[in-house]
């Protein structure tokens, strides 16, 4: 007897130990209920974890059932917050064959019962895949129903008219509002569909608008500094403008007294100005239509008096030589020179009167050709 006593004193102890162990070392101690619990779903072989990110857990508890269905599968193993929503933990049997794009639904057995997890597969959309262990169900596919405390206020609402006559008073006063305008609310109603859908349309320009705004004030708040710097300056700058402003209206008046002058002058000369450029045509024209001429004549004043193009042809020693005759005549002069100047003829009337006569030769002024016409030294000066 005293052995079996000392052995349940070692037992009681043992077990006091382990539970102080516990809560000395385990922050997450909140109850028994933290503990796993033997023979629970979800911890048989094959059993695989899958986590679930819901809006709000309301009253759920770690050890809660996972169902599917009407049968448990599974139980929650942890819950946490990530960010503003609930994430939690689950672990569910391997003989569950559910998609991975399952939904998750917090639900009650009934209506003072225990709360669930309630898996299902998803409605509107087809399967895909199947859940497997690290699978997670996204915060879109989760969400909870009503519970009891919801529905008792809601109930409580109704029932103590909370909101059926302020309802009737509404409808009341809205139709008395638009008696006789049934057109106009349509004409609204319709403009503002139109405007939703420009707005809508919209959307990509106005968050590129917002995005341009934010990174202007952005840009506006790196250039701090030099704005308070220009603020602080520019009311010196007012300032001498204010003081400076009778000159600057004088200058200003000066120079419309300017403009005015400066257009009498062009309506003035504008005749006479249209007139030259009309004469100045001809000989733009004559210019241009001599470009190919002058252009090719360019080769000719390198290698003068022969032709570039023609000297390979002919030239094929050191030298070359060359035979000139050159008239020197003032009517030669006069033809060669001053042929549609002002000074046209006036050499060979000078000629003239020193004894040549029209006829003689050698004359550009006669039929004959000075080049072939045998040169008579008593004719001329």
């Amino acid at each position: 007897m005293m052995a079996r006593s000392r052995l349940g004193q070692q037992i009681i102890a043992a077990v006091l130990v382990a539970v102080a162990g516990i809560g000395v070392s385990g922050c997450g101690w909140r109850g028994m209920n933290s503990l796993p619990l033997p023979g629970t779903a979800g911890r048989g072989p094959g059993s695989f974890e899958v986590k679930v990110q819901l809006p709000d857990v309301t009253n759920l508890q770690q050890n809660s059932r996972v169902r599917v269905g009407d049968v448990t599968v599974g139980n929650v193993t942890k819950i946490e917050r990530e960010g503003w929503h609930s994430l939690l933990t689950m672990r569910i049997d391997g003989n569950v064959n559910l998609p991975a794009n399952a939904t998750a639904k917090i639900g009650q057995t009934s209506l003072l019962g225990s709360l669930h997890v309630e898996l299902a597969p998803p409605t509107g959309v087809p399967p895909e895949g199947r859940l497997h262990n690290g699978s997670l169900i996204p915060l879109s596919a989760g969400s909870s129903y009503p519970t009891t405390e919801q529905t008792l206020a809601t109930l409580s609402l109704v029932l103590n008219g909370g909101g059926l006559g302020q309802v009737h008073d509404i409808t009341k006063t809205l139709s008395e509002a638009f008696a006789g305008r049934e057109n106009d609310l349509r004409s609204l109603l319709r403009q503002l569909d139109e405007f939703i859908g420009h707005l809508k349309a919209q959307t990509d320009d106005i968050i590129n608008a917002t995005d341009s705004v934010n990174k202007l004030a952005g840009q506006l708040a790196e250039q701090k500094p030099v704005l308070d710097r220009s603020l602080s300056t520019l009311p010196g700058a007012l300032a001498v403008l204010s003081d400076e402003r009778e000159k600057l209206a004088d200058a200003i008046d000066r120079l419309g007294k300017f403009s005015a002058l400066t257009a009498d002058s062009v309506n003035q000369t504008k005749d006479a100005l249209v007139q030259e450029l009309t004469d100045l045509a001809p000989v733009l024209q004559s210019l241009a239509n001599a470009g190919p001429a002058l252009t090719r004549s360019l080769s000719f004043l390198g290698t003068f008096p022969w032709v570039k193009e023609t000297i390979p042809n002919w030239f094929r020693g050191e030298y070359g030589n060359l035979s000139l005759v050159v008239d020197l005549t003032l009517s030669r002069l006069d033809s060669g020179l001053f042929t549609g100047t002002r000074w046209q003829g006036n050499l060979t009337e000078l000629e003239m009167q020193w004894g040549r006569t029209i006829g003689q030769q050698p004359s550009p002024y006669t039929a004959g050709n000075p080049l072939t016409f045998p040169y008579r030294a008593d004719q001329g000066p």
